[in-house]
């Protein structure tokens, strides 16, 4: 008898997990290498850099009627995605950021059920569940601070990149990959541009080792980064590639243990392997066919 489950794309798998990967380096970037206090400064020199290189190596423009689909797409996923992410980092300890996030995967589902009719399979729900318990376990102190802004912010960046990787998904722009990353990360840095610009204060003058801190966010955490998510994207299902984005705050975990001296517990090392159970589980779960 067969299988009911399909084998995995192992390698898309691989390659689209190196994305959140890179972005769980930004956190110990930012916070040792980069100017304070200017996180939409930085978002926008992340993003808007690497969306212009995409587009001068591709110079390939949206068909007409996908303009509108790009232009939501890019607000999903880069600008207000960003903006948000911003807020809620700077309002919450990132702990509790880290665990509302960790219920992506959940409305992926919700969203595939909701439109397209598509019950989310059992073995992929419980395990979503089972990543925001471990994310819990991992990161969650009981002198965490429940800021209400800074919840609203995060659960609107993740409704955000929710919406922003189904909907990629769902529409499939006529465009390559790397031509449809450009564009988003070129779009969502205009988004970021005023903001940045009435909020953070004018950079200083910049060290050797800020100005190399800034080159690596631009190019390994938006153009790679966001190139190899987009891919995983049109190669993986929404509900397997929101899962992924779980190892980005476990990456920033084990750089803080192994850089900066940050204690790792038994409660600690518990939720990661529950996180990358959960992980795993839905990579099987989501190779099924009617997923």
């Amino acid at each position: 008898m067969a299988s009911s489950f399909a084998r995995p794309a192992w390698g898309d798998i691989l390659l689209t997990a190196l994305a959140p990967l890179i972005w769980g380096s930004t956190y110990i970037v930012t916070s040792e290498l980069l100017p304070p206090h200017r996180p939409f400064t930085a978002a926008l020199i992340r993003v808007l850099p690497a969306g212009l290189l995409l587009l001068l190596l591709m110079r390939r423009l949206p068909a007409r009627r996908d303009w509108g689909r790009v232009l939501i797409l890019s607000a999903l996923n880069i600008g207000v995605f960003q903006a948000l992410l911003f807020v809620a980092a700077y309002r919450l300890p990132g702990g509790l950021a880290a665990v509302v996030g960790a219920i992506q995967p959940l409305l992926v589902m919700g969203l595939a059920w909701g439109v397209e009719g598509r019950r989310p399979a059992r073995l992929a729900l419980g395990a979503s569940v089972l990543g925001v318990a471990g994310m819990g376990v991992l990161l969650l102190s009981p002198r965490t601070v429940w800021e209400p802004i800074g919840i609203a912010a995060a659960l609107g960046g993740t409704a955000c990149m929710a919406a922003g990787t189904y909907l990629t998904r769902r529409w499939k722009p006529d465009l390559p990959v790397l031509a449809l990353t450009g564009w988003q990360l070129l779009l969502g840095g205009l988004m970021l541009a005023p903001v940045a610009w009435l909020a953070d204060a004018p950079l200083p003058a910049l060290s050797v080792q800020q100005v190399l801190a800034y080159a690596y966010l631009c190019l390994a955490g938006a153009l790679l980064a966001y190139a190899l998510w987009f891919r995983g994207i049109a190669r993986l299902s929404p509900v397997a590639v929101s899962s992924l984005g779980l190892l980005s705050p476990l990456m920033a975990v084990v750089l803080g243990w192994a850089l900066l001296g940050q204690a790792m517990t038994g409660w600690s090392m518990l939720g990661l392997l529950l996180v990358l159970a959960s992980v795993l589980a839905v990579q099987w779960a989501s190779a099924r066919p009617e997923i």
